[in-house]
C-alpha cells in the first residue's frame, strides 16, 4: 500500500485536493509558532510587559479572553456554515482577519501592553476559527477508517510550514543580533514574515479545496443566525445520542488544556526559568515541530492500525512525563528531552483528537460538531495557560510548580477517556445521517 494512497479517501475526492486542504496546515502553523509559541509570547513578556511580575499572567490573560470568543461564537459559526455551504467562504474572510492583526502586531513596542493583548485577542481569535473550519474538511475527504493517517498528513506537513516560517525568522534574527539590532526592532520584523506566509500558502487552500456540503433550505428560508442557533438547540437536546463525542469533548477540555501551556508558555519557562537566550529557543522550537511532524505522520498510520482511543491515550502518558521532567529539569540538556517528548506527543495528540472527533461527527453536522470540538478545546486553552499564569503570579514566579501541576490535567483527561466508546459513537453518528 502506497504511502499516500488513493484507498484512504472517499470517492471522487482527489489528491490534489487533499494537497490544498494540508496546506492550510502548513500556512497557519507558522503563527502558533512564531507568534504564540517561540517569538512573541516571550517578547511580549520580556519586552512589552519589560518581565513585570504580572507579565505572564497578562499573556494568559490576552489569549484566554480570545478562546473564550471562540468558545461563544464557534458552534454557531460551524452550524452556519454547515447549512449555507459556506465553509470555505468563511474560512477565506477569517484568514484575512489573521493575516492582517498579525502584520499588525509589527506595532507593538515595550510598554504598549494593551495594543499588543488587543491584536493577539483579535489574531488568535481569527487562527482558531480557521483551524476549526478547515477541520470541519476532514470526514468529507478521508474515509472513516483512514481518517487517523489523512489528519496526520495535514498535521505533519503544516509543522513543516511552521518550521519554514521559524526558520526565516531565526535566520533573520541572527542577522540582526549580529549587527545589534534590539528586539523591539526585529521581532516586528518577524510578525511580518510569519503574515506573509500565512497569506501566500493559504491561497492554494482556497484554489483546491472543494466546498462538497449542499444549503440546506431551512437556512435559506429564515435568517442564517436563527437557523444555525436553532439547529445548535437541536444538537444539544440530543446530547444523549452523542454521549461519546460529549465525553470527548470532556476529555479533550482537560487534555487540551495541558498542550495549550506547552503551546502558550514553552519558550517564557524555557528562558525564564532554565536560561535558554532568543536563539537558543528559536532552535529549541525548531526542533520541536520536527519531532511533532514525525509524530503527527507517524501516529495517524498507527492509529487507524491499533484504535482511536488507546492511540490517543499513550500520548497523554507521554505528556504526564514531560510534565514531570520538565519541572525537575536544572540544565538545559535536560530540558532537551522534555520539549523532546512533548514535540512527539503535541503532533500525535492533537492529530488523534481531530480524527477522533470526526468519527463521532454526523455527515450533514461537521461544521457544527467541529464548532464544539472547538468550544472544548478553546475552554481548555483557557483553564490550563490561565491556571498555569495564576499559580505563577501567587507564588512569587515559581513556574516549575506551575509546569508540575499541569500533569494534573493530563491524568483527569485520561480518565475521562475511558468513558468513550468508539464503535457506540461512530454508530450514533451514522444512524443521525
Amino acid at each position: 500500500m502506497a504511502l499516500f494512497s488513493q484507498d484512504a479517501l472517499n470517492p471522487g475526492v482527489r489528491k490534489r485536493e487533499v494537497f490544498g486542504w494540508a496546506m492550510y496546515d502548513f500556512a497557519n502553523s507558522g503563527y502558533t509558532t512564531v507568534v504564540i509559541t517561540a517569538v512573541f509570547a516571550a517578547y511580549f513578556v520580556g519586552g512589552v510587559a519589560q518581565k513585570a511580575e504580572w507579565a505572564t499572567f497578562a499573556w494568559t490573560l490576552a489569549l484566554s479572553i480570545s478562546y473564550a470568543i471562540v468558545m461563544f461564537t464557534m458552534p454557531s459559526i460551524g452550524a452556519y456554515a454547515d447549512l449555507r455551504a459556506a465553509k470555505k467562504r468563511v474560512l477565506a474572510l477569517v484568514t484575512a482577519g489573521c493575516v492582517v492583526a498579525t502584520a499588525a502586531l509589527a506595532l507593538a513596542q515595550p510598554g504598549s501592553v494593551v495594543l499588543a493583548m488587543l491584536l493577539i485577542i483579535v489574531s488568535n481569535t481569527f487562527y482558531n476559527w480557521g483551524e476549526s473550519l478547515t477541520a470541519a474538511f476532514l470526514p468529507e475527504l478521508a474515509r472513516s477508517d483512514s481518517l487517523g493517517k489523512v489528519s496526520g498528513w495535514g498535521w505533519g506537513f503544516g509543522y513543516f510550514g511552521g518550521m519554514l516560517a521559524l526558520g526565516i525568522c531565526l535566520g533573520y534574527v541572527l542577522w540582526a543580533q549580529a549587527r545589534g539590532i534590539p528586539a523591539a526592532q526585529f521581532v516586528p520584523v518577524t510578525m511580518l514574515i510569519t503574515a506573509a506566509i500565512y497569506g501566500l500558502a493559504s491561497l492554494a487552500t482556497f484554489k483546491l479545496l472543494r466546498e462538497r456540503a449542499v444549503p440546506n433550505p431551512q437556512a435559506l428560508q429564515q435568517g442564517g443566525l436563527a437557523a444555525s442557533l436553532q439547529q445548535i438547540k437541536r444538537t444539544f437536546a440530543q446530547a444523549r445520542r452523542y454521549r461519546d463525542f460529549m465525553w470527548l469533548l470532556a476529555c479533550a477540555v482537560f487534555y487540551q488544556g495541558g498542550v495549550a501551556v506547552a503551546i502558550a508558555l514553552a519558550a517564557i519557562y524555557a528562558e525564564s526559568v532554565i536560561g535558554f537566550q532568543p536563539q537558543e529557543t528559536m532552535v529549541l522550537i525548531f526542533v520541536l515541530n520536527l519531532a511533532a511532524a514525525a509524530g503527527a505522520f507517524a501516529w495517524g498510520y498507527l492509529q487507524d492500525r491499533i484504535g482511536h482511543k488507546l492511540a490517543l491515550g499513550s500520548t497523554i502518558v507521554g505528556w504526564v512525563a514531560v510534565c514531570v521532567i520538565a519541572a525537575l529539569s536544572s540544565t538545559k540538556g535536560q530540558f532537551w528531552w522534555a520539549a523532546s517528548i512533548a514535540g512527539l506527543c503535541m503532533g500525535s495528540s492533537q492529530s488523534a483528537g481531530r480524527a477522533m472527533a470526526g468519527m463521532f461527527a454526523p455527515p450533514r453536522q461537521l461544521a457544527e460538531f467541529y464548532g464544539l470540538w472547538t468550544f472544548a478545546v478553546r475552554l481548555s486553552s483557557i483553564i490550563g495557560p490561565l491556571t498555569y499564569g495564576a499559580i505563577t503570579w501567587s507564588t512569587g514566579g515559581n513556574q516549575r510548580l506551575a509546569i508540575l501541576s499541569t500533569a494534573a490535567l493530563f491524568v483527569v483527561g485520561l480518565f475521562l477517556l475511558l468513558k468513550v466508546d468508539v464503535q457506540r459513537g461512530r454508530a450514533a453518528a451514522l444512524q443521525a445521517a
